[in-house]
This record gives structure tokens, C-alpha cells and sequence, in this order.
């Protein structure tokens, strides 16, 4: 699934944020939401898909933790994205301030 996709669920929005704050175990996220264990196991599911939360087995536990390769890919597109941007504004800028030289 594509990150920013992933990302488009405000239940998903706040599992990263909960996740940027400490590693949690499954049943300490759920503990925030007032929606049923497998729904947010669902989640979850798509967050790892996505590449932006990892599970690691402790024990009989599954702790979640944020995966920095994920969040750096999304970083790095920003990133490209705003740079392209930036320069086409500055292009129209320099259209516009030469229009206004007339």
C-alpha cells in the first residue's frame, strides 16, 4: 500500500503519532482507540505494509515501533517534491515581476 495512502486514515495518523512518542505493545495502542482489538490490528496490518510501522516478537508480545527506512522514503519524496515545486514558483515570479515592469 502506498505510504501516504496508508497515512490517509486519522485512526492510522494517530498510531504514528502514538508510536512516535515510544514503542507500544498491540494492546497498549488499542487501549486509545474505543474500537474493537482487531480493528486496530487491521491498522496496524496496513501500517506495516506500508512500510511505516515495524512488529518485532517479544516473547508472546508484539511491540510496534516506527520504521525509519519508510518515514525517510516519504521525507526524501517531500523533499524532491517541494524543491520542483519551489522552483516553479520562483519561475513564476520572475514572469510576474516582469509583467509588472511594464
Amino acid at each position: 500500500m502506498d505510504r501516504f495512502a496508508a497515512l490517509g486514515d486519522p485512526t492510522r495518523r494517530t498510531i504514528i503519532g502514538l508510536l512516535a512518542e515510544t514503542d507500544r505493545r498491540a494492546g497498549d495502542i488499542a487501549a486509545h482507540f474505543d474500537t474493537t482489538p482487531p480493528a486496530i490490528s487491521q491498522h496496524l496490518k496496513v501500517l506495516r505494509e506500508a512500510s511505516l510501522v515495524r512488529v518485532e516478537r517479544r516473547g508472546r508480545e508484539r511491540v510496534y515501533s516506527l520504521d525509519p527506512d519508510g518515514l525517510a522514503a516519504m521525507e526524501t519524496w517531500i523533499g524532491e517534491t517541494r524543491r520542483a515545486w519551489n522552483g516553479r514558483l520562483d519561475a513564476l515570479k520572475h514572469v510576474l515581476d516582469g509583467e509588472e515592469g511594464r
